[in-house]
């Protein structure tokens, strides 16, 4: 069975239709026009043998000029009567004729002598030969006279009329779907973090317009709650900068009373909690998605792999160009790079761009992550400082924010044990 709902739509149209009139044309073969057929054959040769049966009875007459004037006048029969010569040879039977079957048992029974028909021959007439005792009746008819020959105009018009309405059908249904195709798309690029199309409103039938009003304002509210958010924690952060300003100023001044370091330590590392706070919490919700090259972004990489002597390989198959937010797809990748620069000598990364899906894997040397605490680390502020030596300075919140990112573009964050020994980082984002 197809997967869409247009292609089910149509066999829902189509098989119902194709059932009924295979029922129908199957019940007019069988009933309508083979009963035609039969009674119209069994007319014919009631009218040959009445004819048969005149010359049998009046023999006296030499000519038959009055019988077959007769026949020819009220019965609609040309007849000829000929030498008593053998009957023709009989032809081959054609694969499916009704008229030839049912003449034959009409004959038969009717009549019950030598005959000969040829229903193949001349498409509008047939022709009988009769063996009598002393000579041949030869008579042509109408094959309309024989045989229903309207079945042909019936289904013509049953099919063709079919089409007509499934053509009807198939245009009308094809507007039906075309809202829910759009209504998939303003979703789907909703969870990729895209902006919505510009062409598109609740339209269609109303459950379909009642479905788009409802992801409007669905999006709407998801919008409006994600500024408030950032708002206020745009808010929060710009009064707490304020405080630690005032706080170095004063530990400046009183610099010469007492060693200040530490202070000046804590205030650096409360500033970056704060910015990782923030920048969690916007997750790049702004950001417009563009073409982006992944070229430039491993060549950052690689200059930062050599400023921390580390050793860094990369290779991309498939096209460089993707359609992500790039700031928010440069942070995802960074953060999980830098976090393997950290904990590890050697990292390698492998892009995989094919079929508008991208994939990247990056494995390192480290010392890894326990499989049992591996959706741990994804959850805010969460560190694992007996399996990976963080740095002091670190919030906890690198792999959330990276995963954040991965999903507002539809996509996801998966870990794994990596075969250099260490962990390996698998982002599957559709581009």
């Amino acid at each position: 069975m197809p997967k869409g709902l247009y292609a089910r739509s149509l066999i829902i149209i189509i098989a119902p239709m194709v059932l009924l009139q295979s029922v129908i044309a199957f019940v007019f073969m069988e009933r309508h026009w083979q009963m035609v057929t039969e009674r119209l054959s069994t007319a014919v040769v009631r009218d040959i043998s009445a004819i048969i049966d005149i010359i049998e009875t009046y023999p006296q007459e030499p000519s038959y000029d009055n019988i077959t004037r007769i026949a020819q006048q009220r019965l609609a029969l040309n007849i000829a009567i000929l030498p008593p010569d053998p009957l023709p040879a009989p032809g081959p039977k054609p694969f499916f004729s009704i008229l030839d079957y049912f003449l034959t048992e009409e004959i038969t029974r009717q009549i019950n002598r030598p005959f000969w028909i040829d229903t193949v021959g001349d498409s509008d007439l047939v022709e009988i030969r009769i063996q009598l005792d002393d000579k041949v009746l030869r008579v042509f008819a109408k094959r309309s006279q024989a045989y229903a020959s309207n079945t042909l105009i019936f289904l013509t018009w049953m099919v063709g009329t079919a089409l007509v309405l499934l053509i009807i059908a198939i245009f009308f249904l094809r507007n039906q779907i075309k809202p829910i195709q759009q209504l998939a798309q303003a979703a789907d690029s909703f969870g990729k973090g895209q902006p919505m199309p510009g062409d598109f409103r609740p339209r269609g039938a109303e459950e379909i317009r009642r479905a788009g009003s409802a992801f409007i304002q669905m999006r709407k509210r998801i919008e409006r709650q994600i500024e408030q958010r950032t708002a206020m924690l745009s808010g929060v952060s710009h009064d707490l900068r304020t405080i630690l300003t005032r706080f170095k100023l004063q530990l400046a001044l009183a610099g010469n009373q007492f060693d200040t370091a530490p202070l000046n330590q804590d205030i650096t590392d409360m500033q970056t909690m704060l910015e990782g706070y923030l920048a969690f919490a916007r997750g790049e919700v702004a950001e417009e998605a563009e073409p982006f090259d992944l070229n430039i972004l491993m060549h950052k990489l690689q200059n930062e792999a050599e400023l921390r002597n580390k050793s860094f390989t990369y290779e991309i198959n498939g096209s460089g160009m993707i359609e992500v937010r790039p700031n928010a797809f440069s942070r995802l990748v960074s953060n999980l790079v830098t976090n393997a620069f950290r904990h590890a000598n050697k990292i390698s990364l492998t892009a995989n761009h094919q079929d508008k899906d991208l994939e990247i894997i990056i494995d390192d040397d480290g010392t890894g992550i326990p499989e049992s605490r591996r959706e741990d680390v994804f959850k805010p502020f969460v560190r694992l400082d007996e399996a990976r030596n963080q740095d002091a300075g670190g919030t906890g919140l690198g792999l959330a924010i990276a995963r954040d990112i991965a999903r507002t573009h539809g996509g996801d964050i998966t870990l794994d044990s990596s075969p250099l020994g260490g962990l390996r980082a698998i982002i599957k984002i559709p581009a």
